[in-house]
């Protein structure tokens, strides 16, 4: 069934969308049968799940760190971590950027914009990443990349909003991507929409979408 849902998935993205298989929670037969049919980049919110599963599968995988990030577990990752799409704190920008030194590599990274109008979602302010962007304190930081931004929208079956939250992040973007080239910020990636919303936010100028439920069936939190 997983390889039927992840091709089905795949036929509804355009070629330059990449796909990212949210895969937290699920068991690693579930992960392998996505890996057999052709998916290599996962998606994890855990850092010790996403290490336990990291040892056990094949290591051409892409592993994404698509979670909230708690900064004194930034080291479990740091060997083998692609892209980090959540990071919604300076410090912990600076934290990835310590532990990156210690494996002498460059670690991948997105900002998390604040788009929802719900006080859970994290992120950052428009105005906070003009601030870091434009900082001593960012061009400092040798050892992270910031390749893009990543929005949650608001949880809500109203398409107005949505689109509206998805396309003021797409302009934010598009304007960052023309005034911000630094040897640590090069803009590519526009990380919006999950299972119930990705089309939308494709339409909206998403290039990376991050699809669970869709892929592999609901989740049984209290497993």
């Amino acid at each position: 069934m997983i390889k039927e849902n992840l091709l089905k998935v795949k036929q509804t993205l355009p070629e330059n969308v990449t796909l990212v298989a949210v895969s937290k929670t699920k068991p690693i037969e579930d992960l392998q049968a996505a890996y057999d049919a052709g998916q290599r980049i996962f998606g994890e919110n855990k850092i010790q799940e996403m290490v336990d599963k990291y040892d056990a599968l094949p290591k051409d995988i892409q592993w994404h760190m698509i979670g909230h990030l708690q900064s004194n577990k930034v080291k479990y990752m740091a060997p083998f971590v692609n892209l980090i799409h959540g990071v919604d704190k300076f410090s912990t920008l600076k934290e990835i950027n310590k532990q990156a030194k210690k494996h002498d590599k460059v670690i991948n990274c997105l900002l998390q914009v604040k788009i929802a109008k719900e006080d859970t979602k994290f992120g950052f302010s428009f105005n906070e990443i003009d601030t870091i962007l434009a900082s001593e304190a960012f061009a400092e930081l040798k050892n992270i990349k910031i390749t893009g931004f990543m929005g949650m929208a608001t949880f809500t079956d109203n398409k107005l909003q949505l689109k509206e939250e998805f396309s003021s992040l797409k302009t934010f973007f598009d304007a960052h991507k023309l005034k911000t080239t630094t040897e640590n910020c090069k803009l590519e990636t526009l990380s919006m929409g999950m299972s119930g919303d990705y089309m939308l936010a494709i339409e909206n100028g998403s290039n990376m979408v991050r699809v669970g439920s869709a892929i592999f069936g609901q989740r049984n939190y209290n497993a």
